[in-house]
């Protein structure tokens, strides 16, 4: 016979080591899972941020370049006021010589084009844009419909809902005169010379190369510095129509 009498069972002091590893145990996969969890999400945050500010560059650059775009180019006397200057883009504008380059600002455009053929501007979508930088984000502005967010920070969104935010000023992104530049404009000299529309806008029809730059700063935070992620893009545009028109 077995005398159970001799076995012994765990202590209370046993009983209360083991769980408290397995607590400690429970709570390191809490905290590895819960980091694994961040860093992903902070790296589809930045995927996404990435993606959003590419394909806005790309968009500008796209639309940009068909800056005095004009099929008929022996019909002139029809591009119009930019959307700033009232009555916009009704109103046939006195700088006709500008053509499709209305406004030319290190922190705002406009650009005209006849994509619809039709020998008049403004008729179909898209045909007069501007687009402009202001409160850490990029607005456009279509056929003078008035300002919608493009890229940014959106006041009018939720907080903690943006993607990033345009900080060329912040980040100190500037023309040749020390202003906060989103574009930058070059005639067609080798090399080139920048030039200054806002401030002499004769130079207008002497522009030939825009240069956009975006600097943004993402939501993402850098776990080495503590730091908001900053990533600077930029790109060339030849408008090849502003030339022959």
């Amino acid at each position: 016979m077995i005398d159970f009498r001799r076995d012994k069972g765990f202590t209370l002091i046993e009983i209360l080591m083991a769980v408290f590893i397995g607590l400690i145990l429970l709570g390191a996969i809490y905290v590895s899972m819960t980091s694994v969890q961040r860093s992903s999400a902070g790296i589809e945050r930045k995927v996404t941020a990435q993606q959003d500010v590419r394909a806005a560059l790309d968009i500008m650059a796209m639309e940009i370049s068909m800056a005095s775009y004009n099929p008929n180019f022996m019909l002139a006397g029809f591009w119009k006021n930019p959307p700033t200057t009232p009555p916009a883009c009704t109103t046939t504008s006195v700088n006709q010589v500008y053509k499709g380059l209305q406004e030319a600002t290190p922190a705002s455009i406009t650009v005209e084009m006849d994509i619809g053929e039709s020998g008049n501007i403004g008729d179909n979508n898209n045909e007069i844009i501007r687009y402009s930088f202001a409160n850490q984000s990029i607005f456009r502005n279509t056929n003078c419909q008035g300002d919608v967010s493009f890229l940014g920070d959106n006041p009018a969104m939720p907080a903690g809902t943006r993607t990033v935010k345009v900080i060329n000023d912040t980040l100190g992104i500037n023309n040749g005169k020390g202003n906060p530049a989103i574009f930058r404009y070059y005639d067609a000299k080798t090399p080139a010379t920048e030039l200054y529309p806002d401030t002499n806008p004769n130079d207008i029809p002497n522009i030939r190369r825009i240069d956009i730059t975006l600097a943004v700063e993402t939501e993402e935070v850098d776990p080495s510095s503590q730091q908001t992620k900053k990533m600077i893009y930029s790109t060339s545009v030849l408008v090849r129509n502003h030339v022959f028109n």
